[in-house]
């Protein structure tokens, strides 16, 4: 078979050559197709019952997360001349196409009564610019006397200000966001110019779009980078122009490849899917290298390329093939995941590396076959001393001090379960950034002056029409709120029950004794008054409860303190929540875009967990296919496992926690080092049957063969995955500098125990 294709294709050169353009032609007019994520992605299923309760719920009362917070802390905002600009800053932004409503100190809204029309009026609390500082001690006289407001948009306690800015939910998922931010961004940094006041932004909406812009930063970056190290290591190694060139063209062409696919799917640039083209870079190059040093390897011994191109493709195409298959299914498992943004990555990743293993394939022997025959200089890294002192060195290691080996191995594995049962589980929104990025310190503003911008709600369904406006239950989700206030990582909340205090103290003439909730005397007049409120005969209650009065939202701002603290609070709170709303007559549950993010950490965590049980299953089944046999399986297995046991110790030990960035590296690293086992053993196997020389010298031959190419691609892998460690993301990072240091122990483990346990299971040839 491998002898067919050989022919093939080094007899229709010119005819390969050109469908391989004409198809990159094709991916790259796909490629311009592909656009920035302006959404946060989908990682719950469809079928997930949290993600079905949100949904039910935005359909109710609309979509949360849209809204973008100024906020300040200083005297200067009390002053007449600060608060007037604060004030039109307000009014500004309103005006801007995309923004619905504005809500700050600058335009705060009181509720009269209209006892001639029976009803309840929002009215601006002033007008115009303030003129005196009179009137300004005036304003913030009235101000503090509506106490609806505090907590929301201002803090008595700590003088803290914000402005409150809702995003039309057409614009906030379209790349329409972003002029809008920026027109926010200018209107209020020449504010705070002018007033010499600091503002701290956050919000969803902010964050989103500073994330993605970082990600299409690093897109680029990384994708550039990643080329370069490529081509640094390939001049270093093989020292040859040709060497350096066409591998990065080849790469070049596969990353091409992969923007295509993701236009062909329809899958924009997220957090994960900007990784993909420096991955194919990285994980590209050593299928050049593999060739490349094949070809040079047989060319030396046959002397003519033509010759030495055939065999190199009969005879590593199929190690190829199952190496890169291997990696495909680290990416692959991701797609068992369902969840719509780890499919995504895993599925375009998965393709992608499976493509750029045909590209080389095809292109190298194509290329180097027009090129002239190697020179001795172009061969001469077959010959390197260091390297070959360093494979005789581990050679005489692994013949002699097996038992040290295994020792030693043991030992590691031991301290690596110690290092396992200290890990943590844990996620935050902003934990990818670093805490000296501004979003991060402007974030650690709002948790501490407002508790918290992440937004959180508890529905409550009564179960029949009109059960929620019933006293008792109105008081219950008073109790329900105060309950909640007690918590440090929840801001106080929001409801029909503060709208109802807020009638009531309008009702009672904007005396602050009366915000209160309406008592069984009082309670008929006020609901009455609110019913003929509002605009176009619409209940003002209507963003707090659903038309036939039976389900009811309280909305609450909370801490990014981590999804295992919030795991631990809302198993504290469901059994308080349930002694106030007895489960037999309400139906009561936590939902919002925080909520979703929680229970996207920990169904990835799961699933994940899961995948990674898939791919080793998938890698037996490839090692026994290949291999038969227990002990090969074993063999094959053991030197790629260790390495992610002592890099989930290490995480362990210096408190990186385990979360769905992190956990991505066991699968991955896993399918990449399997190839280093693979190069092996097909070598080990293959001598094996050609020859009658000892285990002992075909082990060592292997070694001293293999070995230098092993060494080759890990240097690329591991410097190409290191590039991430400098990325903005803490997640990111950590993945590229785990998986780097998992590769490097994989190398180890495989130049080292794989040749050991050869040696001391093989004992007869088989």
């Amino acid at each position: 078979m491998w002898g067919k294709l050989s022919k093939f294709i080094l007899a229709n050169r010119p005819f390969v050559l050109i469908a391989l353009f004409t198809f990159t032609a094709l991916m790259a007019w796909q490629a311009s197709y592909v656009r920035l994520a302006f959404n946060a992605g989908q990682v719950l299923p469809k079928t997930d019952s949290s993600y079905i309760e949100y949904e039910n719920f935005k359909k109710k009362f609309g979509e949360d997360g849209t809204i973008l917070f100024l906020g300040v802390k200083s005297e200067d905002i009390n002053q007449r001349k600060a608060f007037n600009g604060w004030k039109t800053l307000t009014e500004d932004i309103s005006r801007i196409k995309g923004i619905k409503n504005t809500l700050s100190t600058g335009n705060l809204l009181d509720l009269k009564k209209d006892t001639t029309k029976h009803q309840f009026v929002l009215t601006p609390l002033h007008s115009g610019p303030i003129q005196t500082d009179m009137a300004m001690d005036s304003l913030h006289q009235r101000i503090n006397r509506l106490p609806f407001y505090d907590g929301l948009v201002f803090n008595s306690k700590n003088k803290a200000s914000l402005l409150a800015i809702t995003f039309d939910t057409e614009v906030l998922n379209s790349p329409a966001r972003v002029p809008v931010i920026n027109q926010i961004l200018e209107k209020s940094r020449a504010f705070s110019k002018e007033n010499n006041i600091k503002i701290h932004y956050s919000g969803l909406p902010y964050i989103r779009t500073v994330i993605s812009e970082k990600i299409y930063n690093e897109f680029t970056l990384f994708s550039i980078v990643a080329i370069t190290v490529a081509a640094l290591v390939l001049l270093f190694f093989f020292r040859s122009f040709y060497a350096v060139l066409f591998p990065i063209l080849i790469v070049l062409t596969g990353l091409i490849w992969s923007l295509g696919i993701l236009g062909i799917l329809g899958y924009d640039i997220t957090l994960l899917t900007g990784l993909i083209p420096p991955l194919i870079v990285i994980i590209g190059i050593p299928n050049s290298i593999l060739l490349i040093n094949k070809y040079h390897h047989e060319f030396k011994k046959v002397g003519d390329k033509m010759s030495a191109m055939s065999l190199v493709i009969e005879r590593i195409a199929l190690t190829t093939l199952i190496a890169n298959v291997t990696t495909a299914i680290g990416f692959g498992v991701l797609y068992f995941t369902k969840s719509e943004l780890l499919m995504e990555f895993g599925v375009v990743a998965a393709i992608s590396i499976m493509c750029m293993w045909i590209i080389t394939l095809c292109l190298i022997p194509i290329i180097f076959s027009y090129l002239p025959s190697p020179k001795s200089g172009q061969t001469k890294h077959l010959e390197g001393k260091f390297l070959n002192v360093l494979l005789n060195k581990i050679d005489t290691l692994v013949q002699t001090k097996r038992t040290w080996i295994y020792g030693t191995t043991l030992l590691l594995i031991v301290a690596a379960i110690v290092g396992i049962s200290r890990m943590d589980i844990n996620g935050y929104v902003v934990d990818d950034l670093p805490k000296q990025d501004s979003v991060y310190q402007d974030m650690t503003f709002f948790d501490k002056n407002f508790n918290g911008v992440l937004p959180l709600d508890i529905v409550i369904d009564a179960k029949h029409k009109n059960g929620i406006m019933n006293l008792s239950t109105i008081k219950k989700v008073e109790k329900l709120e105060k309950m909640i206030a007690t918590y440090p990582e929840f801001s106080r909340g929001i409801s029909i029950v503060d709208i109802l205090k807020f009638s009531s103290q309008a009702f009672y003439g904007g005396d602050t004794a009366f915000y209160r909730v309406p008592n069984s005397m009082d309670k008929g007049f006020i609901l009455s008054y609110m019913e003929n409120s509002g605009t176009n005969k619409e209940d003002m209650s209507k963003s707090f409860m659903d038309s036939n009065k039976q389900v009811i939202r309280v909305g609450f701002q909370m801490k990014d303190v981590g999804s295992s603290k919030i795991n631990q609070l809302i198993q504290e709170i469901h059994p308080r929540i349930d002694s106030i709303f007895s489960p037999s007559k309400y139906r009561v549950s936590l939902t919002g875009s925080s909520m979703i993010f929680i229970k996207g950490t920990n169904y990835l965590i799961q699933n994940l967990r899961d995948s990674l049980l898939l791919a080793i299953g998938l890698i037996t089944i490839i090692m026994w296919i290949l291999f038969r046999g227990v002990k090969m399986v074993l063999i094959s297995l053991l030197p790629n496992i260790i390495p992610l046991v002592i890099t989930a110790g290490i995480m362990g030990f210096f408190g990186i926690p385990l979360k769905p960035s992190t956990i991505l590296i066991f699968s991955i690293a896993l399918g990449i080092a399997s190839d280093q086992t693979i190069y092996f053993l097909t070598r080990y196997r293959q001598e094996l049957r050609t020859t009658t020389r000892s285990i002992i010298q075909i082990v060592s031959d292997t070694l001293k063969e293999t070995g230098r190419s092993m060494i080759y691609v890990a240097f690329i892998l591991f410097f190409g995955f290191g590039i991430f460690a400098t990325s903005s993301f803490g997640g990111t990072a950590a993945l590229g500098i785990l998986i780097s240091l998992t590769l490097l122990m994989a190398l180890i483990f495989n130049l080292i125990l794989l040749p050991a346990l050869l040696l001391s299971l093989e004992k007869e040839r088989i």
